[in-house]
């Protein structure tokens, strides 16, 4: 931290919040992203209107997710190589495109076609989470306030998945049921170029660098720091299904959404309190760590105990992800091989996306055949596992990657 945010007294966030272009990009990142959050109830309730089973909706939703996971990585390929700008307004004119026809085109009568928007509505999301953390360091001055500012990030995103949905509701109320597709592709637009048009977006280029066809994979360390985050987001999936199911047998199904609700208020205090926290000498061993105390968040919810007690089991299980997905947003940074940094923090939303899929699927199956109780074991031991992948800790001595994580605060 420079000697004048010192003297002043600000704490990090707010540096982080007055420094030059971050309301915007901040702002125009949540705002682009919103359709990750509305898409899949927006497609379920069109579906359903258009007098369509769950079948078809749950598929249509799967490949949106599937395809946006599998593409991340190739945009952020192709815009490590290129420039921000153009590859989010395309992509983002793409996505809103797929949506549009996604809302008028009758899914059940043309489901091929229903499809095919899904896929390339997937397919095309902007890539503006990889693009704002690229940017993190070009409009953060200190390293301590460039990991408040990975916190940051890392919890106002619980706003896209609580906002979201609310915004999908609203818009159907207000205009019918294509509202919300259409709302979904009119925001996520309108928050790509924002942030495209922003100056930071705008003169990035990427690094000319002699490059590997692995990209980011091949740097000492990457692979099981994403097989951590798949982990991590197995937790996370299986918690959304398991809680759910607590609810229902608790007799009081409406219970899940505030419990998920407030699971997602935990992450977002934790996340914010996190920004206070001063860079690691080591953020490999502070991940460690952060995803030990990740796993003992959620070994509680094995009590399965009444819904009062579980409201705050609930908020207090969400605390630590934040700060684990804020470590490994500055460790990524350091062991990315030079020119792939956008693909590999691509690669980690889809690391996490993967795992929170296979962790839904796998406590479906156990709410059907055994319990809640069930669900929440499987949650605490996914978070356990992570922190063993985690072990010993992922930077070899030695290394380029472990220099740049051990160097001091700025």
């Amino acid at each position: 931290m420079n000697a004048d945010q010192t003297l002043s007294g600000r704490t990090p966030v707010g540096v982080v919040l007055r420094s030059r272009h971050v309301p915007r990009l901040l702002s125009a990142s949540l705002i682009g992203r919103l359709p990750t959050g509305m898409a899949p109830l927006a497609i379920l309730l069109t579906v359903r209107d258009d007098g369509g089973d769950y079948r078809l909706a749950g598929f249509l939703i799967a490949l949106y997710a599937a395809s946006a996971a599998v593409c991340g990585p190739v945009m952020g390929r192709l815009i490590d190589r290129t420039r921000q700008a153009p590859a989010l307004l395309v992509s983002a004119s793409v996505s809103a495109a797929a949506l549009l026809v996604l809302a008028f085109a009758d899914p059940v009568r043309s489901p091929a076609i229903g499809a095919i928007a899904a896929v390339v509505a997937g397919a095309a999301t902007p890539q503006l989470e990889p693009c704002l953390r690229v940017l993190w360091e070009h409009v953060v001055v200190g390293e301590r306030n460039v990991r408040a500012a990975f916190s940051l990030d890392a919890a106002t995103q619980e706003l896209i998945f609580v906002t979201g949905p609310l915004v999908v509701l609203g818009a159907i109320a207000v205009a019918g049921p294509a509202a919300g597709l259409v709302s979904a592709a009119v925001l996520g637009f309108f928050g790509a170029a924002w942030f495209a048009t922003a100056r930071p977006a705008r003169v990035w280029r990427g690094t000319r660098v002699e490059r590997h066809w692995a990209g980011p994979l091949r740097g000492a360390g990457v692979l099981r720091l994403f097989a951590v985050l798949v982990c991590v987001g197995a937790t996370i999936g299986v918690f959304t299904v398991g809680i759910t199911g607590y609810a229902e047998a608790e007799g009081s199904q409406a219970h899940a959404g505030w419990l998920i609700a407030l699971n997602a208020a935990g992450a977002l205090a934790g996340g914010i309190g996190y920004t206070a926290v001063g860079a690691a000498h080591r953020e490999d061993r502070r991940l460690l760590v952060l995803l030990a105390l990740l796993a003992v968040g959620y070994l509680p919810l094995v009590l399965t105990p009444g819904i009062a007690l579980m409201f705050p089991l609930a908020f207090l299980s969400g605390c630590a992800l934040p700060a684990v997905l804020a470590s490994a947003f500055a460790l990524i940074a350091r062991m990315a091989p030079d020119g792939t940094l956008t693909e590999a923090h691509a690669w980690m939303i889809t690391s996490f996306g993967v795992g929170n899929a296979i962790g839904s699927a796998l406590a479906g199956t156990l709410l059907d055949v055994a319990s809640a109780r069930s669900a929440f074991v499987l949650a605490a031991a996914a978070a356990a596992a992570s922190a063993l992948m985690a072990f010993p800790p992922l930077l070899r001595p030695g290394t380029a990657a472990q220099r740049r994580s051990a160097r001091p605060d700025s």
